[in-house]
């Protein structure tokens, strides 16, 4: 007979703010800390500037079984004092992404797109504007202008 070991339970010790599993308190970074592959980032930012690149409107997909409304997108520039880089914001992101408004990138990942990171944050991040920071952002840092190479790493 073999058994396998079962994780224990959490049956609830009846009270006291015990984290769920999974949960850890954000660690902020600064833009320039942004590598490329990378996710799970939680960042202030002062949004620089915001140019809308799509915006669909109305049921055009709703025979493909996709639901209603439409769509935006938009590149904004957003930065704190170490540096910029462009942000891809989609559907309601898009009215938070004003100039000037400082927000917090809650679950943030790296995109990839021409060789040049891009930050975004899906399903599983939040957008949400806050206070308006103190600092200067750094606009001569531009992460989104480094392009970066897809190279092989051949491990022997």
């Amino acid at each position: 007979m073999s058994t396998t070991a079962q994780p224990p339970q959490n049956q609830g010790s009846g009270g006291g703010s015990v984290p769920k599993a999974g949960m850890r308190k954000p660690v902020f970074v600064k833009v320039d800390q942004l590598k490329p592959g990378t996710n799970g980032h939680t960042l202030t930012v002062k949004v620089v500037s915001s140019t809308t690149v799509v915006q669909r409107k109305g049921n055009s997909n709703s025979h493909l079984g996709r639901g209603g409304g439409g769509q935006s997108l938009a590149e904004c520039l957003v930065g704190d004092e170490t540096g910029t880089i462009l942000f891809t914001a989609r559907n309601d992101q898009v009215d938070l992404m004003k100039p000037d408004t400082t927000v917090i990138l809650r679950n943030a990942k790296i995109d990839m797109f021409k060789g040049a990171m891009r930050l975004a944050v899906d399903k599983w991040g939040r957008v949400e504007v806050t206070e308006p920071a103190e600092f200067v952002v750094k606009e001569d840092n531009n992460l989104s202008l480094v392009e970066y190479e897809l190279a092989n790493v051949v491990e022997e």
